[in-house]
């Protein structure tokens, strides 16, 4: 299968119209009617229901734009690799969400650097839900990022996870609580994720815009744990929440990496989060072990190949 039927089946999708499709891909809107049911007739299913007014996703249609997306973005991201396997002054690319990484940044940085397999480090800031397209799309080779993410074509080493607090205005009235639970911000633990995607489109770009709001009374949000030793903020306090699930922060890269620098990086994230656990007393933060997974294996390994 090429990629242009894919990229003009994904231009559909997402826009759900012909004609505003046809405008983004800037071809009229014939040929793109055309070239979808000649996709359609390659793979032998429909892929949109069509009527005058609307146009839908069919089943099968759900299922392809996730795979043409995954696709598109492998075959950009072989690209850019290649390019970046060509120039000689090697670098590593780290996303992270700003104010997402812990704690864990600096010294994170700092070990590796004394890595014999290090090579310098570009830190990319990215939104939360951007970071693992980053890695897919080859712009980035690792990345510090939160649960739940998409981890579609990665692999991930799980490095902290931290309880979480509510923070809240200082005029709230559960601000004067010494704790306070889910239920009492009107939430139930399957609540939390949905409401903290809430919170990250209406807060602003940054943490700093968040607390601002939460000091004016505008919002009440609950963050992990180790925000409130790392921000301390006139107006804003912060309060456990001992029934939430854990803040859980992962180290995450491309599954067909073997980079030694990107492992590099992955079993310098491990270390640096241990050393932070035993510092808990061994435990995460949130009073539970992390755990371990099949990646690492690779990390430790080192991997064959380079940056």
């Amino acid at each position: 299968m090429e990629s242009r039927p894919l990229r003009y089946f994904v231009a559909v999708a997402e826009e759900l119209n012909f004609a505003r499709a046809a405008r983004r891909l800037g071809i009229s809107a014939p040929p793109l009617s055309r070239a979808i049911r000649r996709l359609e007739a390659d793979l032998g299913v429909t892929l949109f229901e069509r009527t005058t007014h609307s146009v839908a996703l069919t089943p099968a249609g759900e299922v392809l734009l996730g795979q043409a997306r995954f696709a598109l973005d492998a075959l950009e991201a072989a690209g850019r690799r290649t390019r970046r396997a060509a120039d000689p002054e090697r670098t590593l690319v780290l996303a992270v969400k700003a104010d997402g990484d812990s704690g864990l940044l600096g010294p994170i940085l700092e070990r590796y650097a004394a890595e014999p397999a290090a090579v310098p480090v570009t830190v990319r800031l990215g939104g939360w839900q951007e970071l693992p397209r980053l890695l897919r799309r080859g712009e980035a080779d690792a990345a510090l990022v939160h649960e739940p993410f998409d981890r579609t074509g990665l692999d991930t080493e799980t490095l902290l996870a931290e309880p979480r607090v509510a923070v809240l205005g200082a005029a709230h009235p559960l601000a004067a609580r010494e704790r306070v639970l889910l239920a009492d911000l009107g939430l139930r633990p399957g609540d939390l994720h949905g409401f903290l995607a809430e919170v990250r489109r209406e807060g602003g770009r940054d943490l700093a815009q968040l607390l601002t709001r939460v000091a004016l009374g505008e919002l009440v949000t609950v963050l992990p744990a180790s925000v409130a030793d790392r921000y301390p903020r006139p107006g804003v306090v912060y309060r456990a929440v001992p029934d939430a699930p854990p803040s859980v922060l992962a180290v995450a890269w491309p599954q067909q990496s073997r980079s030694t620098a990107t492992a590099a990086l992955v079993r310098t994230a491990a270390a640096v989060a241990a050393t932070a656990r035993e510092g808990d007393g061994g435990t995460a933060a949130a009073g539970q072990p992390v755990a371990s997974t099949s990646a690492r294996s690779w990390s430790l390994s080192g991997g064959p190949g380079r940056a």
